[in-house]
């Protein structure tokens, strides 16, 4: 059996990706910071709850330590929390604006993955997927054909950007486990405004990565397609 904690999924992508996983036979362990959506959601999916803020060092290691008494081990973790952060001019961006978004979308993945990473490591086939985006791809926002070239969102692009390039040098480092980005496209939810493909087809780049076997890639930034420019 094989178990698979998701951050961020009481709703959306998150959400999606913990029904596909729990289709698949998985063990998921839904995580969410607030508890009773989170509650609901997992009850309604047949997975366990798990409350977890991804941006407070505190939550993340109780989180890491009721799966250490609960299960033991994971098999998979898919690091899915992530905000848009601040939309509009520039000039009206602060700093306050900028760590908001990375404290959730960058370091929040550092401190889960530091904290689970013992668990990861008891698994024979251990695996990590980070979500990320076409909006953090040099290639694709600059490629005039592209939907992500029609777009100018700096705080999320750089977040994302960061998150693809810490899943290269994890991939890197950690010779014992596979470590792959997601590209879910653009996919109607809260951030795109209900714009873009179904959750369904969004999802299906992570559930491809959480379910690779012992032989399958690391290092990766994919979507539903295939491999895609860095």
């Amino acid at each position: 059996m094989t178990t698979t904690f998701i951050t961020g999924a009481n709703k959306s992508l998150g959400f999606e990706t913990a029904r596909r996983l729990v289709e698949a036979g998985h063990t998921v362990l839904l995580g969410a910071r607030h508890r009773e959506r989170g509650r609901a959601a997992a009850e309604s999916l047949g997975a366990r709850f798990v409350q977890i803020d991804v941006t407070d060092d505190a939550s993340v290691q109780a989180a890491a330590a009721d799966v250490a008494a609960h299960e033991g081990t994971i098999d998979v973790l898919v690091n899915n929390a992530g905000v848009l952060g601040k939309v509009g001019p520039v000039e009206e961006y602060t700093a306050a604006d900028v760590s908001a978004v990375l404290d959730v979308n960058v370091v929040g993945i550092v401190r889960v993955t530091h904290a689970f990473l013992p668990l990861l490591r008891k698994s024979p086939n251990p695996v990590i997927v980070n979500v990320s985006s076409g909006m953090g791809s040099f290639g694709m926002t600059q490629d005039p054909v592209r939907i992500e070239s029609q777009y100018a969102l700096p705080l999320y692009c750089a977040s994302k950007a960061a998150v693809t390039m810490l899943t290269t040098q994890y991939a890197k480092e950690l010779k014992d486990v596979k470590v792959n980005a997601a590209d879910p496209g653009q996919t109607a939810t809260d951030f795109t405004g209900g714009l873009g493909h179904s959750v369904a087809d969004g999802a299906e780049s992570i559930v491809t990565l959480a379910t690779i076997g012992p032989d399958g890639p690391t290092g990766q930034f994919i979507d539903r397609s295939g491999n895609l420019p860095w």
